[in-house]
């Protein structure tokens, strides 16, 4: 029997936050984890027309949108076409990034045996390498969420984001880094197997980094010409405007994936762990730190899509490999289980979360936090 569908427009209102989960949860988990156990199987048994149908329009929708928005900068002396091309093109780098690369890569499309959604083999319009995101993300990120001293995107090796990361002077800069980070979103990505920590700390050096440094550099300097030489030329007296235009968008997706991205992983309510305390975890308490390490983002359909559905991020972080676009079908049941266990679900409007988010980070860049 499959999951009942739900229309993607319905919200899931904001939730409180517990402060700890039922006392008898450590008895139960194994019951806990078979339960969203049975979730997931339920999608995977139901999966087919409809979901590939899904993602070649939103394919279909991307490419629309960057030939219309590419086409409307090359007439960029007629400023409401510049804007409509810019604001096209951005969205359609960030449907690329976050309904499709992104959840391509995590091989939620596999299953359809389609060579370009095969998500080992794919790459994205973005500076980071598609093999290096496999495994920062996909393998570290996912396998070790929120595990301060494994899981790298606590910080981005740049941030402190969590008490638990010993201070030091560098993060009196948090709330600039931070800054820097969001408006170079894509570039932060890149460097991310750069392990910038381990550098500060004389760990390793630049030369323990050059392959890759080099196939960082390959990416980087080919999304360069692209965006920033080839399509400025072929634009001839309008070079700059379509320059302008193609930085704006992806200013425009690097803002919109940082808010999101940061809104889904470190919000209030949202929990870090140390190496001790996830040591020889089953698969319940692994489900477990996946809920207490996320939040959810509440909003309508365009939102979610647009987000990658990782509005739904404690639904992606317990089952990345299923279609994102099921998220919201399953985000009640999930819930619902939570609810019986105790175990805090959160949940909330985007400038509520983003605002947590911020104010965690000018907190944390002082010594006494």
């Amino acid at each position: 029997m499959s999951a009942p569908v739900l229309e993607p427009t319905e919200v899931l209102e904001p939730t409180e936050v517990l402060e700890a989960p039922r006392a008898d949860l450590p008895l139960r988990l194994d019951e806990f984890g078979a339960e969203l156990d049975a979730i997931r199987q339920r999608v995977l048994d139901d999966l087919g027309e409809r979901d590939a149908d899904y993602i070649h329009q939103v394919i279909k929708a991307q490419r629309a949108l960057e030939v219309g928005g590419r086409a409307l900068l090359f007439f960029s002396i007629i400023p409401p076409a510049w804007l409509a091309g810019t604001v096209m093109l951005g969205l359609s780098k960030i449907l690329d990034n976050m309904e499709i690369g992104h959840n391509v890569m995590h091989g939620q499309y596999d299953w359809m045996g389609e060579p370009a959604l095969y998500g080992k083999h794919f790459e994205w319009d973005n500076a980071c390498p598609s093999d290096q995101w496999r495994h920062s993300h996909n393998y570290m990120h996912h396998t070790h969420t929120n595990i301060v001293g494994m899981d790298r995107d606590v910080g981005y090796g740049i941030l402190r984001m969590s008490d638990k990361q010993p201070w030091e002077p560098y993060f009196l800069g948090n709330p600039l880094y931070a800054f820097l980070l969001m408006v170079l979103f894509q570039y932060g990505v890149a460097v991310h197997e750069l392990e910038t920590e381990r550098i500060r700390a004389g760990e390793i050096g630049f030369a323990d980094k050059t392959e890759m440094l080099r196939e960082t550099w390959q990416k980087v300097r080919r999304q360069t010409l692209k965006d920033y030489v080839a399509f400025p030329l072929l634009a001839g007296p309008f070079a700059p405007l379509v320059f302008a235009g193609n930085i704006t968008a992806n200013l425009m997706r690097n803002v919109w994936s940082y808010t999101i991205i940061f809104c889904g992983h470190f919000p209030d309510g949202t929990r870090e762990f140390t190496i001790e305390e996830t040591e020889n975890e089953s698969r319940g308490m692994w489900y477990y730190r996946q809920i207490l390490g996320s939040a959810n983002l509440t909003g309508g359909k365009w939102f979610h899509i647009f987000s990658g559905n990782l509005s739904f991020q404690v639904e992606h972080h317990l089952f990345p490999d299923l279609p994102a676009h099921r998220y919201a079908e399953i985000a009640p049941q999930v819930r619902e289980i939570c609810e019986r266990y105790g175990v805090p679900y959160n949940s909330g409007p985007l400038l509520k979360q983003f605002a947590t988010v911020v104010r965690k980070i000018c907190k944390l860049a002082l010594p006494w936090n």
